[in-house]
């Protein structure tokens, strides 16, 4: 992917930019925010949804596969279509179809009409995460890469933590169709900023896509999910998800063969031979499957299990996007004194004792403790995400940063869909093998402790990582004297 001199696109020198680096991550990160906030919000919003358009709540699931499924589909082309028609242009744009397409939902009259709207929503929202990951990498230099990305990592921690006690607000006090509407001005702010604030990056020309690349990887990304979305729900045909995953799995076979034998695929699997880059988005993965069960299964214990109220569960939940919160300005100094590998292999090993906690937790346990608890396993959450998002692109070179974020874009969406489906998965089996109609706390136990010890398996992958993996980006092991230097 060169420009039209054929040379590769190179990261702007200090001179070149027009805005700090900080305030790149962070416009960028409150469009991030509206797509992870509005994913978590319309689950709470459900049974309502389902009241107004009087149709069964479990039929109204396929609001929910449709926009995954979109999202899922879209991304592998994102990384294509930023360099042929520009970063910042398609960032805008994607904000805006997110936007309008959100209002669509809000006015909905059947199911048809939203699941369309939805399609539309998950689109844009494909969009916009890769896309905007790669605005902000091409906007800085290495050195300041972590302290960014610690930035962009927010709105993943907190939008799953804080969009089911604003979902349940929106729909008590102003209906339903307000969870959708609420991004509006959202939308709009955050197409002003970027038009303000953030510098252009011209197109460049990357060539014809690969067009069946993208169909195979499109097909298999959709029956994928559509399998895992629909499966033990009842909602469609018996054997349909089976058939589902089996053909999504097949047709992924010949995606990757496919693109394994062509110059320019649609994902470029090439780029696993970067060690820094297959470490993060295939450990990575692991990690965020069984991470991804906590912003399920917390809530759901304190309802289901404890016979807290939806607020409560609500606000407690919350702990963790605080926990989040505080590790943002000790990432950097902390990654900086112990190195990528030493951080990964000890932030993965104490997030799985902080996912596996709950697992004792009981009715008698007091809020503020269980409150207090979940900030903490947030704390190094939050470090591991920051790490793997800052590792994935540290070694990767410039001209192939839109094949790397599309790629690791693929990876991360998929991994939150395999940890709910792991957190569902294990609460049924624990269920039915103690013959109980209805759910347990001691259900709820097994679920935490079967996601620890996946989160724990991701640790001697990270182990493999050299101990000057990142060094560039983290500083670890760099003189100040030699940070002081600008890098070439």
């Amino acid at each position: 992917m060169t420009d039209p001199g054929g040379e590769p696109p190179v990261p702007p020198t200090p001179s070149e930019r027009k805005a700090d680096p900080r305030l790149v991550a962070a416009i960028v990160a409150s469009a991030l925010f509206m797509q992870n906030l509005d994913s978590s919000a319309v689950t709470t919003a459900l049974p309502a949804m389902a009241r107004d358009l009087a149709v069964e709540p479990a039929r109204l699931g396929a609001a929910i596969t449709s926009y995954l499924v979109a999202l899922t589909v879209f991304i592998p082309v994102s990384g294509w279509v930023a360099d042929r028609f520009g970063a910042k242009r398609v960032f805008m744009l994607a904000i805006l179809v997110f936007t309008l397409a959100s209002v669509l939902c809000g006015r909905a009259t059947g199911v048809p009409e939203l699941i369309a709207a939805r399609v539309l929503q998950g689109a844009g929202g494909a969009m916009m995460v890769p896309v905007a990951r790669l605005l902000l990498l091409r906007q800085i230099r290495k050195e300041e890469m972590l302290g960014a990305m610690a930035w962009l990592t927010m709105p993943a921690m907190i939008g799953p933590i804080s969009g089911p006690p604003l979902g349940g607000f929106l729909t008590d006090a102003f209906g339903w169709q307000s969870v959708f509407l609420i991004n509006v001005p959202i939308g709009a702010l955050g197409i002003a900023l970027v038009a303000w604030k953030i510098p252009a990056i011209p197109p460049t020309h990357p060539g014809p896509p690969d067009r069946l690349g993208l169909l195979l990887i499109g097909t298999a990304l959709a029956l994928f999910m559509f399998g895992l979305e629909t499966i033990g729900r009842g909602v469609v045909p018996a054997g349909l998800p089976q058939a589902g995953l089996a053909l999504g799995l097949l047709v992924g076979w010949a995606a990757i063969r496919h693109c394994r034998r062509v110059r320019k695929p649609a994902l470029d699997f090439s780029l696993l031979r970067i060690p820094t880059f297959n470490q993060s988005t295939l450990a990575g993965s692991l990690f965020r499957i069984g991470a991804g069960t906590s912003p399920f299964l917390v809530p759901m214990l304190l309802q289901v299990g404890f016979g807290k109220t939806a607020s409560e569960a609500g606000m407690v939940s919350f702990a963790t996007a605080l926990g989040a919160l505080a590790m943002k300005p000790l990432a950097q100094p902390v990654l900086r004194r112990f190195g990528f590998r030493r951080a990964l292999v000890g932030a993965s090993l104490l997030a799985a004792v902080g996912i596996g906690l709950p697992a004792a937790f009981t009715p008698a346990w007091p809020l503020p403790l269980i409150f207090a608890l979940l900030a903490l396993g947030g704390l190094f959450r939050s470090l591991q995400f920051t790490a793997l998002n800052t590792l994935a692109f540290a070694d990767v070179p410039p001209a192939r940063l839109s094949a790397a974020t599309s790629f690791a874009g693929t990876a991360q969406q998929l991994a939150p869909a395999l940890g709910v489906v792991l957190a569902t998965t294990t609460l049924e089996a624990s269920r039915s093998l103690a013959g109980r109609e209805e759910m347990a706390v001691h259900d709820f136990a097994m679920a935490f402790l079967v996601a620890a010890a996946v989160v724990a398996a991701s640790t001697p992958f990270f182990a493999r990582l050299a101990p000057d993996a990142g060094q560039a980006v983290s500083g670890h092991g760099v003189t100040p004297a030699a940070r002081r230097v600008p890098a070439e």
